[in-house]
């Protein structure tokens, strides 16, 4: 099942505009390597989830994968063939802001060549572009 928050205050965001580059969020934190966002965009539950999956699913159970990204924004979408008006249409999906400098996947304890394999494949499945960045002091 796909991230979502448990509770909202509101339950329909308007879509505002997301600007400049990620101040906070923007260092790996938690583990050796990280998944840092080159672009903005909107990264939906599906794909972080994806991106999980094929993260663990490669490391076979070794090291530890952290997800640095939630989301929390409502997408709302009125339902096909309907005519204008009659208010706004319900939430559909819920997406996470994600500005550049955004690190958005950390793996740890594990070695250099594997997380980077790893976070190829995580890459491939975000909609922005990404970059594999390394702890500080962390080789490289």
């Amino acid at each position: 099942m796909a991230l979502m928050p448990k509770r909202v205050l509101h339950r329909k965001a308007q879509r505002g505009r997301v600007r400049g580059t990620a101040s906070r969020g923007n260092t790996v934190a938690f583990g050796d390597f990280g998944l840092q966002s080159l672009e903005l965009g909107w990264v939906t539950g599906q794909q972080i989830e994806a991106g999980r999956v094929s993260a663990t699913h490669f490391l076979h159970r070794e090291g530890r994968v952290y997800i640095r990204i939630f989301p929390d924004k409502p997408v709302s979408a009125k339902p096909l063939e309907t005519r204008m008006g009659k208010g706004k249409g319900e939430p559909e999906i819920w997406i996470a802001c994600v500005k550049p400098g955004t690190m958005m996947f950390e793996v740890g304890g594990i070695e250099e060549d594997t997380a980077k394999a790893a976070l190829r494949l995580v890459a491939h499945k975000m909609p922005v572009r990404c970059r594999l960045v390394a702890r500080r002091g962390h080789g490289r």
